[in-house]
């Protein structure tokens, strides 16, 4: 069996689609429209902005191992070994996408003509119906056409859609956001009743689970605000040198009545060094309560675990 030094697999991890299939297989390209290629075999496999995406099958990714891998089902070492036999048979030529314009607006998906695969993919990760359908009905929730993404919207003040973050409802975990999304608008639920505090969560799924758990407890969720941040929060390396993440900062400029923070982050090292920055970073102004959950990786995974479903989305649990 061949041997890669780990660095020869990470220069491998490294080539994007685009620039491996006009060096080595420039028949499989067809140019689609101004910074967009499909592939001859599947018309329905773009690639742009240094990504990809098989929206027949509702996967993606972006370097050229992963493509080989998804599409081609090569084996990680026959995938590897092709990309690094055709580097040495002839070095390539380095192409970069056009690179990635920040629409002056938020550029939304096509919404389905019904909501079925979204309902039945959040009910199956333990969500509330009737939570689902009140997020339906306010435009914070709809099914992406024509690949069946859920898609998760964010308003800014003057309840304009400023952020979108779609995920695949397959096995594929698929995420990502819409061109001209500013994570400062992440997905939020506002309390009905004014006070004085706020919940901090990674994802949409999370904010939702949580909401969940308050409804089951017979606990009145439409009376908290609840946040989630558009993904993983990273600090600084040095915490001194940290941010307040951007859905939270603008969050906070806007209300001014905001005293407690809630973080309901992740239990695991990504999750818990973001909380210690937070805390870091605002102790001084804000009381900032740490209430991750109990067991599980995250409020998703305790949520699951609580109904007795066998989450398949989320990782492994590390706890």
């Amino acid at each position: 069996m061949a041997y890669y030094p780990p660095e020869v697999i990470q220069r491998a991890k490294k080539m994007d689609l685009l620039t491996y299939l006009k060096n080595y297989e420039p028949d499989e390209l067809v140019h689609f429209s101004r910074d967009t290629y499909v592939t001859r075999t599947h018309d329905s496999l773009k690639i742009s902005n240094g990504m990809w995406y098989w929206f027949s099958q509702s996967i993606g990714g972006k370097s050229a191992l992963e493509y080989l891998i998804k599409v081609r089902d090569y084996t990680f070492l026959q995938a590897v070994e092709t990309i690094v036999g055709s580097v040495v048979a002839a070095p390539p030529k380095i192409y970069k996408s056009i690179t990635k314009r920040t629409p002056d607006r938020l550029m939304l998906p096509k919404k389905a003509p019904n909501n079925d695969r979204v309902k039945s993919y959040l009910i199956g990760r333990g969500i509330d119906e009737d939570i689902i359908q009140e997020c339906i009905d306010n435009d914070l929730i709809y099914q992406q056409f024509p690949n069946n993404n859920v898609v998760f919207v964010g308003y800014d003040q003057n309840k304009i859609a400023r952020y979108a973050m779609f995920r695949g409802t397959n096995e594929s975990d698929f995420k990502g956001e819409a061109n001209g999304s500013h994570k400062a608008f992440s997905f939020q639920l506002e309390a009905i009743e004014k006070n004085d505090r706020v919940h901090l969560f990674e994802s949409a799924i999370d904010l939702l689970s949580y909401a969940t758990l308050m409804k089951l407890n017979d606990q009145e969720w439409y009376n908290e605000s609840l946040l989630s941040l558009a993904g993983v929060y990273k600090p600084a390396e040095n915490i001194e040198d940290s941010k307040v993440p951007l859905a939270l900062n603008y969050y906070l400029n806007q209300h001014p009545n905001i005293k407690k923070i809630y973080l309901h982050l992740d239990n695991d090292k990504a999750g818990r060094e973001s909380t210690e920055a937070i805390k870091y970073l605002l102790s001084s102004g804000y009381e900032i309560i740490d209430n991750p959950t109990p067991v599980g990786k995250d409020v998703n995974d305790f949520l699951c675990l609580k109904l007795g479903i066998k989450n398949k989305n989320t990782k492994e649990r590390e706890r």
